[in-house]
């Protein structure tokens, strides 16, 4: 049994690479896969961390919403080069309560607010001109009024049953460390690099 707790050990890393990387620290690969086994990843960004899991946000009827509702497991990568690190997260995946996806989204641009609305992600798009309208329409129906979050727009939840935290070290003698839960905590291994 290890004494380091890895959801300690990602906020004390998270927080340097807020500090260190000029871009989108909270950038993160989401991978997901079909119930057949199909992959797919892309990035998202990270709106929430802590004991309880790590949280990112997007339209439900999107291809990941889709996997994610038929296959409720994922995995997240963060890799901060600046640093030389990244964590690899994995485990079941929830959407969060009506009142943090509600809280999340009223905390968003009223343009990121509306362009949720406009958007009917992973879809067909005919040309790049019918979503700018479609923008402009929402525009028109929620002007002078707060805008609400639709209801196929929401946050999930990876619960962590994985972490991998790798450090570059020289000569590709990286370190590898992986934490896995116990019934009193976490348990802590090596991994050859």
């Amino acid at each position: 049994m290890s004494e380091t707790d890895p959801i300690q050990l990602f906020a004390d890393w998270f927080a340097e690479a807020r500090e260190s990387e000029i871009n989108d620290p909270d950038a993160m690969a989401l991978a997901t896969a079909t119930p057949d086994g199909r992959p797919s990843v892309r990035m998202v960004l990270l709106k929430g961390h802590g004991p309880d899991g790590f949280i990112f946000y997007t339209n439900l009827d999107s291809r990941k919403g889709a996997e994610l509702a038929a296959n409720a497991h994922a995995a997240l990568l963060f890799h901060w080069k600046k640093l030389r690190r990244q964590v690899r997260i994995e485990g079941p995946i929830e959407t969060v309560r009506n009142e943090t996806a509600d809280a999340y989204f009223a905390s968003r641009s009223r343009d990121s607010q509306l362009g949720a609305w406009a958007s009917y992600q992973s879809r067909p798009l005919d040309e790049r001109v019918t979503f700018e309208r479609r923008f402009e329409e929402m525009s028109r129906k929620f002007d002078g009024q707060p805008v609400p979050r639709p209801p196929r727009w929401s946050g999930f939840r990876l619960t962590p049953k994985s972490l991998e935290f790798w450090s570059d070290r020289a000569h590709r003698l990286h370190e590898r460390r992986v934490f896995t839960p116990s019934a009193d905590g976490w348990q802590e291994g090596l991994l050859y690099p």
